[in-house]
């Protein structure tokens, strides 16, 4: 389904031909605060503090098996949704997936390009979905942020997600080790 809103950005399914924009795009951000963890023996504690200077990350690229693969895997659990501006270059894109044992759905990644941040592309692929949700019967929508990306954090915060839980270890051995794994769900609406 293709919906254009108000803006003029055209939101619909990813096809084969999207795959090359998704892998382009700049998914950098920078940030001016962090959440701290503070771990305890039977608890943790997130504090927002400052950072300065400003931490500028570039998320590597992922290495893929089959870099050839489209977009749209025919897996009738997962999508990705694109946000495309009205010069026709993707704005961002979200992909997810669906899993019935635990009624969740994944918002596996969602990127934003610079000059399409603060428009409300990411609010329009969050509300895809959330559409993908209801239809799935998902109680619930469930995502991984890490703890530096504060700008994140708050976007995901205005759209109602909360903090559920947390993992020290899952970067570690990567690029971004040293840092921690915030997780974040909603209950679907």
């Amino acid at each position: 389904m293709t919906t254009v809103d108000d803006m003029g950005y055209e939101f619909r399914t990813a096809r084969p031909e999207d795959t090359k924009a998704i892998e382009a795009l700049d998914g950098s951000f920078t940030t001016h605060t962090i959440f701290q963890v503070a771990i305890t023996e039977n608890e943790f504690a997130l504090q927002e503090i400052p950072v300065d200077p400003p931490i500028h990350k570039v998320f590597p690229a992922e290495n893929t098996d089959d870099a050839d693969a489209p977009v749209d895997e025919e897996d009738p659990n997962s999508r990705t949704f694109v946000a495309v501006g009205t010069d026709g270059s993707l704005a961002g894109f979200a992909t997810v997936s669906y899993a019935s044992w635990n009624r969740r759905l994944v918002i596996e990644d969602i990127e934003i390009a610079p000059a399409h941040r603060g428009r409300g592309v990411g609010r329009a692929l969050i509300g895809h979905a959330v559409k993908l949700a209801r239809e799935s019967g998902a109680g619930h929508i469930w995502l991984e942020v890490t703890n530096i990306n504060a700008p994140a954090i708050h976007a995901y915060q205005r759209l109602g997600f909360t903090f559920c839980g947390l993992d020290t270890t899952l970067y570690d051995g990567t690029p971004s080790s040293g840092e921690q794994a915030l997780y974040m769900s909603m209950p679907c609406p």
